[in-house]
């Protein structure tokens, strides 16, 4: 196996990764094996590896607004999505031999671990793959801002962006087969050109603290690894232009 190019990585999951794709919303729990066994096999490779999931295969707090929930409500309940599949993933790598612990933005000790930034580190270094929950643990912020601001914490060498999609394009590539993919692209740039792939406030944080970010696709077989090692794989966005 390839030796990697990053030692400590922050994977940005969302939570659709975990749902099956012909049923919908949910958790499957063959997908999230599946996801166990691609985490298992890049913590073999000897890398650090820290985890932010999603929860919009559960409740999506920014969109239960124009259903008539406060956006707080809204986003507490995303926020508990969130622990929900962090919990599922954490079983699924547990199940393939894999040490874990999930740490959790809102306080709910029968389940996870609290946020502690210096336990976090010593979990990192003895090999376990750790799950960041809860989010922020505050409202109006998305688990694009969560996973920038753990990264930043962590002094993660790089923030994987999973996705569908293999990379940034100019527009949607579904609906608009002339869009362009970006294969690199400045901090500014991405935030200039409103390309929504993660929100501005994740942008700005890790333009700030200098963590670069790949977008990939991460149902791509092999794709995950490939960018451990340093292969060519998605969009590049760092402080260096093309």
């Amino acid at each position: 196996m390839s030796q990697p190019r990053y030692r400590r990585v922050l994977l940005k999951l969302s939570g659709e990764t975990l749902q099956n794709k012909a049923r919908g919303l949910g958790i499957d729990p063959e997908t999230v094996a599946a996801v166990a066994r691609r985490l298992k096999a890049v913590s073999g490779m000897g890398v650090q590896i820290a985890l932010v999931i999603g929860g919009g295969n559960i409740f999506r707090g920014a969109s239960a607004e124009k259903r008539g929930i406060a956006r707080t409500s809204g986003d507490y309940m995303g926020m508990l999505a969130t622990v929900i599949n962090a919990l599922a993933l954490q079983n699924a790598l547990e199940a393939v031999g894999m040490e874990t612990r999930v740490q959790s933005a809102i306080e709910m000790n029968k389940v996870a671990e609290p946020f502690i930034l210096r336990r976090a580190l010593r979990h990192l270094e003895k090999g376990r793959i750790l799950l960041f929950a809860g989010g922020t643990g505050n409202p109006y912020f998305s688990t694009d801002t969560a996973a920038a601001l753990r990264a930043s914490e962590i002094h993660a060498e790089i923030l994987l962006k999973a996705t569908k999609v293999d990379g940034v394009y100019s527009a949607d590539p579904a609906s608009n087969p002339g869009a362009q993919r970006y294969t690199r692209l400045t901090y500014s740039e991405a935030l200039s050109r409103s390309l929504r792939v993660m929100d501005a406030t994740a942008f700005t944080l890790c333009m700030e603290n200098h963590i670069p970010i790949i977008v990939f696709n991460f149902f791509e077989e092999g794709s995950l690894e490939t960018v451990i090692a340093g292969g060519e794989v998605g969009t590049l966005i760092s402080h260096e232009s093309a």
